[in-house]
């Protein structure tokens, strides 16, 4: 008697089909579930915390490039002193504003965020831009 080749019957190759095609969408699902799992991470508030972090980076080296500034106007003559420590003061208040400013930044809601954040950055380049020329002052006052 002749016997037929044993091929896997339509209604296996569905059923191989359908499971691959579930076990698609398993992965399917857990490719999005881990997408969205990353965007979580990315919101306002994470955004808004990192920015806070840079930016108070930022202010502690300008607090540093102050603190060199004061060194070196200490170990002037007193001539430059008496001209200096008032520059000098006026940009620690200034960073003191910048310190006050970014608390406001870290209690940005998201409806606030870009004003806040934009006056903050504007007045960060005002008072950094600042400190340079108070630096060259300094470095052409004090004696090699």
């Amino acid at each position: 008697m002749w016997s037929s080749p044993s091929f896997p019957s339509p209604q296996l190759q569905w059923g191989c089909n359908k499971e691959q095609s579930t076990s698609q969408q398993m992965d399917k699902v857990q490719t999005e579930t881990k997408q969205a799992a990353v965007d979580m991470k990315d919101t306002p508030t994470r955004r808004r915390d990192e920015f806070v972090k840079t930016m108070q980076g930022q202010l502690d080296a300008l607090n540093k490039d102050l603190d060199q500034l004061s060194a070196k106007i200490d170990s002037s003559s007193d001539a430059v002193k008496a001209e200096a420590k008032p520059k000098l003061q006026a940009l620690r208040d200034q960073t003191a504003q910048l310190n006050k400013q970014l608390d406001d930044v870290k209690n940005a809601t998201e409806s606030t965020w870009d004003s806040v954040k934009a006056g903050f950055l504007e007045a960060y380049e005002r008072d950094e831009g600042r400190v340079q020329p108070g630096r060259q002052w300094v470095s052409d006052k004090i004696a090699p």
